[in-house]
């Protein structure tokens, strides 16, 4: 059996840590997305922290949708803290317009808590203004680490959950391209009949007709009858799919295209089947391919 790298786009994790006289709280979480769209809330007092973290998460994650939030205190905020009036008359009328501004459009917007305004730069003065935030930043990059860890561990657990899956999925409509197989061939005298009976009809009252033209409606026909080539498909599908589910790196994408070749081979399979069985078969097979293209929608 292949091993599973497939990674999820689910994923969490959350740290506490503390150096450089602050203390922190990490939380980070991913849901599945298209690309990857990286949402941050961080404090606005660390020069180049923002740079640090998207550079970090993008090595670890290819794709989703992840929200990254940091909520950062010194640890001396309570020492020698006091408000910078214009500062707070500045964010107050900002405010004030914002609500305005809503409230003219309709809309309600939830006014912000007084820690929270009070963490907006320029509010406060805090034991004195940090300068240099270089200690900050550099015990802040070094916590990031094993947080990325952990939150790239989540998504590879739910992955090898997921390849687990899928597999099986892959493994049901092997089966059932199989059975399919096997019915079509149980549907060949029952085929042969329907042509031997088309043929009588096109001949009958047509002394004059074109052998050759003939020919041609009812090899269309039997053209149109034969599902060998969607079995055909349906089983290179099945292996390329088994080849994804060993790949490392993002796959996610492969799979979304494969996953529109199988139902088209499905929906064909069910149009030429002609046959209860066959028809069953190719329901069936369309029943898992949309089961497992909803669990490849998680796939990085």
């Amino acid at each position: 059996m292949v091993k599973s790298r497939m990674v999820s786009m689910t994923g969490f994790a959350s740290r506490r840590g503390q150096g450089a006289g602050c203390s922190w709280l990490w939380d980070i979480r991913s849901v599945n997305g298209k690309g990857l769209d990286l949402r941050l809330r961080l404090p606005d007092w660390v020069d180049g922290l923002e740079q640090k973290i998207r550079a970090a998460v993008g090595a670890v994650a290819l794709r989703g949708n992840i929200s990254l939030s940091l909520k950062l205190s010194r640890d001396d905020a309570g020492e020698g803290l006091s408000i910078n009036p214009g500062g707070l008359d500045a964010v107050l009328t900002a405010l004030a317009a914002i609500r305005a501004r809503a409230d003219a459009l309709g809309l309600v917007v939830s006014d912000p808590s007084s820690a929270e305004i009070l963490s907006l730069r320029g509010v406060a003065n805090q034991g004195g203004e940090v300068s240099d935030t270089s200690a900050v930043l550099s015990a802040l990059v070094e916590d990031l680490a094993p947080l990325l860890a952990e939150f790239a561990a989540t998504r590879q657990a739910e992955g090898a959950a997921l390849s687990a899956v899928i597999a099986a999925q892959i493994d049901r409509i092997a089966e059932l391209a199989d059975e399919a197989v096997a019915a079509a061939e149980r549907r060949r005298p029952e085929l042969q009949r329907a042509l031997d009976e088309n043929l009588a009809r096109v001949l009958q009252g047509a002394a004059e007709a074109d052998p050759d033209r003939v020919a041609q409606e009812l090899a269309l026909l039997a053209v149109k009858a034969d599902v060998t080539e969607e079995i055909d498909r349906l089983r290179a599908h099945v292996a390329a799919a088994r080849v994804l589910v060993g790949e490392k790196g993002a796959v996610g994408r492969k799979f979304d295209f494969l996953m529109q070749e199988f139902m088209r081979e499905a929906n064909t399979l069910c149009s030429k089947s002609g046959n209860a069985e066959l028809t069953r078969i190719g329901l069936d097979l369309k029943t898992v391919i949309d089961q497992m293209r909803e669990q490849v929608q998680n796939v990085e």
